[in-house]
């Protein structure tokens, strides 16, 4: 295979590891003409035909630019500005004519690679990119060989000593540099979309779409014992408005800190430190272990409370918030709530479900809240209700039909269907929706919250007992608030074959090598997103003040820091002009031969040297670049000049020095 041939295949190759990243999240049809395209390339290039005409290329890269607006309807904004770059660089392997397109691909790909940090942040992510900038080196390592080129090991050697070589640098700068409060970047629409999670709404199905989602809502550490698995409930969003399908939000005002007016908590035991650690949710609100005393202080976050204890922040969260409360597991709520508050929460709209308002109805002849609450959670317990990922579609009347029809729901169903009675035997209540459980990883320590936790319950007025939970779906399926979903309702061999079934026992199994991986793999990504990803300007700080650097001079220790760099990099550079570069490189090669065990002696010349190396046991390939590079040594050294061919040769000179390694 001739040079050009294998350069080429090089930088095709690079360029497929930049593309295939993007393609999990580019249009089909981008992806299928970027591969083709490449595809196309490699077959010219092994084949020896000719590059397309500039008369194909522009029409072609035009119906494609047309392709990406017909796609996303702008050609602004992450997406659609992804594909355009993964399509021109496709194309651009097309119209290689030049020494200089080579460099325009190569750093095309850089950029290209760079953007992959707009969808994943990963420690696998940032794995691969470094594969990849390895890989983009080495081809423009080969670039700069005129003459013969060491085998591909040697330079992709040569590619990740650079690499590693500048990455103290960057290591440096990433450490020291001050830190910018949010993304360089605006976020577009497009990057704030397709987040999965908890919403300010509730629907049959709402929460069991979630179930099989293994995405981490949150992590929490606890700095005091962590409570029973039964008292983890993670209060998100409160409903209180009902339309005889959709459960909503009030929509009251939010405000600064504090218990609202007419409530008071009793607390009862030590308070429960923790430091919860929220993904990007693109949401507002913030989940708290029930009770959490309302004044949360986060650093860069104005939060705000309703007067149903929810917690806000003011702007939707599009990066990782990390936040300490402490909880108190053992409280009660109590106070007296306006009028109008407390019609709020026996609303229903009219004309649905006569026959749960008939149930509600012998209810209310209690006369006791706490009987008929007590009264629901039995016929719960007592009668044939499932608890099930995949109950029947329900029609206009959906409570009736899930209490005396179906009896089989999530727990939305069950948490909707008892504040549905509680309502209508007049006594306030509401839903609230959030997580309850989580799995704890024993590598770490930390709890971790996943999408498959969401969960919903029902908070009731008792008068003066005030407030109480009532968790619905604790009667009918009491592991799931004792142990786990996955206790709850097993989950489904992969691909509904029975002969995979152990493989869910494994995942399940605490103990297995399976789940060894998975945690191991879990708090090595959580140490990841803690001390890289939430690098923020406080932790910066609070780090360099571990480095014994005070908040008022660290700036000026970076500045000392980065001149004497650029000191040492210009007296290095003075050097390395002042010195005959033929010289160098004889004694980097005897430097290189010492370290084989073959040290030139002080008195021996070239030749005598040459002579001593070519009869030690050294590979025959070594052997001939040795013999050549010290036989054109003596010429440049001992020759007649000649200044014309003299920067050829010193090219030659360290082409065969790095052959010889």
């Amino acid at each position: 295979m001739t040079r050009d041939k294998a350069d080429t295949l090089l930088l095709l190759l690079a360029a497929l590891m930049v593309l295939l990243p993007h393609f999990a999240h580019l249009p089909l049809w981008t992806s299928i003409t970027a591969t083709l395209t490449l595809a196309w390339r490699a077959a010219i290039t092994l084949l020896g035909r000719r590059l397309p005409p500039l008369w194909i290329l522009l029409p072609v890269s035009v119906l494609a630019m047309g392709g990406v607006y017909l796609s996303f309807r702008t050609l602004l904004g992450r997406d659609p500005g992804v594909a355009m770059l993964a399509l021109l660089l496709a194309f651009k392997l097309l119209e290689m004519q030049a020494r200089r397109d080579l460099y325009v691909v190569v750093f095309l790909c850089f950029f290209l690679l760079l953007t992959d940090f707009f969808y994943s942040q990963s420690i696998f992510t940032a794995l691969t990119m470094m594969a990849t900038i390895v890989m983009l080196l080495t081809a423009l390592v080969t670039f700069q060989y005129t003459g013969i080129v060491p085998p591909l090991k040697q330079r992709l050697l040569m590619a990740a000593r650079i690499f590693l070589v500048a990455a103290p640098l960057g290591l440096l700068l990433f450490v020291a540099f001050p830190r910018i409060q949010g993304p360089l970047w605006g976020l577009p629409g497009d990057a704030r979309s397709g987040r999965t999670g908890i919403s300010d709404t509730m629907a049959p199905g709402s929460l069991s779409s979630l179930a099989a989602s293994d995405e981490v809502a949150f992590r929490v550490r606890f700095f005091d014992p962590r409570p029973r698995q039964d008292q983890l409930y993670w209060r998100g969003v409160v409903l209180s408005n009902y339309d005889g399908r959709t459960w909503t939000r009030s929509g009251r005002p939010l405000y600064r800190g504090g218990l609202p007016a007419g409530l008071s908590i009793h607390l009862r035991g030590p308070g429960i430190r923790h430091e919860i650690t929220m993904e990007p949710s693109g949401k507002r609100f913030l989940f708290t272990l029930e009770f959490t005393e309302p004044d949360l202080s986060i650093p860069g976050q104005r939060l705000r409370n309703s007067d149903e204890l929810e917690s806000y922040v003011m702007e939707p969260l599009h990066e990782r918030l990390r936040y300490r409360a402490k909880a108190y597991t053992d409280f009660s709520l109590k106070g007296e709530a306006s009028p109008a508050r407390t019609a709020q929460w026996r609303q229903l709209p009219p004309g649905f479900n006569p026959r749960a308002l008939e149930l509600a109805a012998s209810l209310r002849a209690l006369d006791d809240p706490a009987a008929a609450v007590r009264a629901v959670l039995r016929k719960f317990r007592s009668e044939p209700y499932r608890y099930t990922l995949t109950p029947p579609a329900l029609g206009r009347d959906a409570v009736d039909e899930f209490l005396f029809a179906s009896r089989a729901g999530f727990c939305e169903h069950y948490a909707s269907a008892f504040v549905y009675l509680m309502r209508a035997a007049g006594i306030p209540a509401r839903v609230v929706t959030g997580y309850q459980g989580g799995e704890l990883n024993p590598v770490d320590g930390y709890l971790i919250v996943r999408q498959s936790d969401a969960h919903a319950w029902a908070e009731v007025w008792l008068g003066e007992q005030g407030w109480q939970r009532v968790d619905p779906t604790a009667a009918v399926a009491p592991q799931r608030v004792e142990q786990s979903l996955a206790r709850a309702i097993p989950a489904e061999p992969p691909f509904g074959l029975e002969g995979l079934a152990g493989l869910v026992d494994l995942q399940n199994d605490r103990e297995s090598w399976l789940s060894w991986l998975r945690f191991n793999a879990n708090a090595i990504n959580n140490s990841w997103n803690q001390w890289v990803l939430d690098y923020n300007p406080e932790r910066q700080r609070n780090f360099l003040a571990e480095l014994n650097f005070a908040l008022g001079n660290w700036r000026s220790a970076l500045g000392l820091a980065l001149v004497a760099l650029l000191l040492f990099a210009a007296q290095r550079l003075r050097a390395g002009r002042g010195r005959d570069p033929v010289d160098a490189a004889y004694q980097a090669f005897c430097r290189q031969m010492a370290r084989r065990g073959l040290p030139r002696a002080p008195d021996e010349g070239p030749r005598s040297y040459a002579a001593r190396l070519l009869a030690a046991a050294l590979p025959e390939d070594k052997k001939a670049a040795m013999k050549e590079f010290l036989e054109l040594y003596g010429a440049l050294k001992y020759g007649v000049p000649d200044s014309g061919g003299r920067t050829h040769s010193v090219k030659r000179l360290n082409t065969l020095l790095m052959q010889s390694r």
